[in-house]
């Protein structure tokens, strides 16, 4: 019997947890709040951020005395994960972007005008087709608008096509598609058929846009990650635990 809405959104709830947030030793630290069957409180720092699963009862009050007691730890294991994570973007001539897992470079042309282009040898010269009818000299603000138009515009049409392509074989309707930019979050989706993908995401090879895309698409048949979600994903997405281990290597 298909679940009502209520509990379809209990249940997502109950999955993807509550973000809440608490000042330890001075900072700002986002968490990620998770109700289970379990006795004791149990704490994970990773790429994504501090996720914290508790028993289904106990109150906000001791979690977060809790987190209090534990905040040494806590920070020195978030700015480690920090220090991990690549440098942004470098907005300027030459730099080098990536998409779908390909070097892309933006150089300024004799006419006066700028170009995303290929950097390497095995991408077609035609796809490089962006002419930007912009000044040779191009201040950093212009350099990330001109970038990240380019990232959206491939972002919308690439995962456009990969939920047109998994959807009918999950047997579920295409959903609405919304570009996030989330920090911690690759992927989401509503109980209401919205689905939001990081724009980062088409910056990681296809197959990756694939799973995350398989992935989603999967919670609008179980809004859960139980055994019965991940067989539903393995069904159209065989190998997902290796890109999994893949993404949780490299969060957004």
């Amino acid at each position: 019997m298909r679940e009502t809405l209520a509990q379809t959104s209990a249940a997502a709830r109950l999955s993807t947890g509550e973000v809440r947030r608490v000042s330890l030793n001075g900072k700002e630290v986002a968490y990620t709040l998770m109700r289970c069957k379990r006795k004791t409180i149990g704490m994970r720092v990773d790429g994504t951020g501090l996720t914290v699963r508790i028993p289904t009862r106990e109150s906000l009050r001791w979690v977060e005395s809790v987190l209090q007691n534990k905040a040494d730890w806590i920070v020195k294991k978030l700015d480690e994960w920090t220090q991990r994570k690549p440098r942004g973007p470098e907005w300027e001539e030459g730099a080098v972007f990536p998409l779908l897992g390909e070097p892309w470079q933006l150089v300024p042309t004799p006419n006066g005008s700028a170009q995303l282009v290929p950097a390497a040898k095995n991408i077609k010269a035609e796809q490089a087709q962006l002419q930007l009818s912009l000044p040779s000299v191009l201040t950093a603000q212009q350099i990330e608008r001109i970038v990240m138009n380019w990232y959206r515009s491939h972002a919308l049409a690439c995962f456009s096509e990969r939920i047109a392509l998994y959807a009918p074989r999950l047997g579920v309707e295409l959903p609405r598609l919304r570009l996030s930019y989330a920090r911690t979050l690759w992927g989401s989706c509503t109980s209401r058929g919205v689905v939001r993908l990081n724009w980062r995401l088409i910056q990681k090879p296809l197959h990756l846009v694939d799973y995350v895309v398989a992935h989603e698409l999967s919670h609008l048949i179980e809004m859960n990650h139980s055994s019965a979600f991940w067989q539903t994903v393995e069904r159209v997405y065989p190998n997902y635990a290796a890109a999994r281990k893949e993404l949780k290597s490299d969060g957004p």
